[in-house]
């Protein structure tokens, strides 16, 4: 099996401008993915920050409607929606 010829991972200035580079690149052209190895952090727990947010009675009713009939806590369903809204605003500005 020929051995690919890798690429140079270029050095970044911030994790933005990293986060915008592997956006758009295939890992594969930049390591050899053969060689990767499973590692678990059995200890790491996600950082979350409390945050206050004023909601209209009918958005916060609904959304908790939703959540029973998901049978998923509201917060979680807040929380779900957000990210995908996010990511998703992501994602198109980077293809301006």
């Amino acid at each position: 099996m020929k051995k690919k010829n890798l690429k140079k991972v270029p050095k970044f200035k911030n994790e933005d401008d990293e986060r915008k580079f592997w956006a758009t690149h295939d890992t594969t052209e930049y390591y050899d993915l053969s060689k990767a190895v499973r590692v678990s952090f059995p200890n790491l727990k996600p950082s979350t920050v409390l945050t206050s947010i004023r909601l209209p009675a009918w958005l916060l009713n609904s959304i908790k409607g939703i959540a029973n009939k998901k049978d998923v806590p509201a917060q979680s369903l807040m929380k779900m929606y957000l990210a995908e809204k996010v990511e998703e605003e992501l994602k198109t500005s980077l293809r301006r």
